[in-house]
């Protein structure tokens, strides 16, 4: 199985991209491509700049996406929507292909420090990125991450484990 796999977020620091490398490990013999959007940097969307084509990170991200059977994500909640950078990355890439995810099954994901979990980018997504072409198959949200997340042993709540390893497995059998 070949997976597609980032955080939502351009920190270096990033906690949702620490809760995706954790669930990759449930994946083993998986083919993975975890990205960075770091790498994926463009001028900030606009139609102006569009006349002008589009930038190649956008071009990459796409290809990308055609190039796995299945995407892992964590978004990161700023201001009760997505990061700027993920923003940026998704305005240009659904430019080139408004079907961006390409009709592959995604298990989605978002964490924060709050007790909400990044729930309102988590309702967002769920709501908009079926009409971007995601098959979202399952969705797992992590509050309190400073909490009930250790960078060494991963999910240190036990039914929150628990619960998401049941939505890895569920998410395996959908696929």
């Amino acid at each position: 199985m070949k997976i597609l796999a980032f955080a939502g977020s351009n920190s270096s620091t990033s906690i949702n991209r620490e809760l995706v490398k954790f669930v990759l490990k449930s994946f083993p013999s998986a083919d993975i491509n975890l990205i960075d959007l770091n790498d994926y940097l463009m001028p900030i969307f606009s139609v102006d700049l569009e006349k002008d084509g589009f930038p190649e990170p956008a071009h990459l991200f796409i290809q990308n996406i055609a190039n796995a059977e299945v995407i892992i994500c964590s978004l990161a909640e700023n201001n009760r929507s997505y990061s700027a950078a993920f923003k940026n990355i998704l305005d240009w890439a659904s430019r080139i292909n408004e079907k961006v995810f390409q009709n592959k099954p995604m298990f989605l994901m978002t964490t924060a420090p709050g007790n909400y979990g990044g729930g309102n980018v988590m309702a967002e997504a769920s709501k908009f990125f079926p009409q971007f072409g995601a098959y979202v198959k399952e969705t797992f949200s992590l509050p309190k991450f400073y909490e009930n997340f250790d960078l060494e042993n991963g999910i240190v709540e036990p039914e929150l484990l628990s619960k998401l390893l049941s939505k890895i497995e569920d998410f395996k059998h959908k696929i």
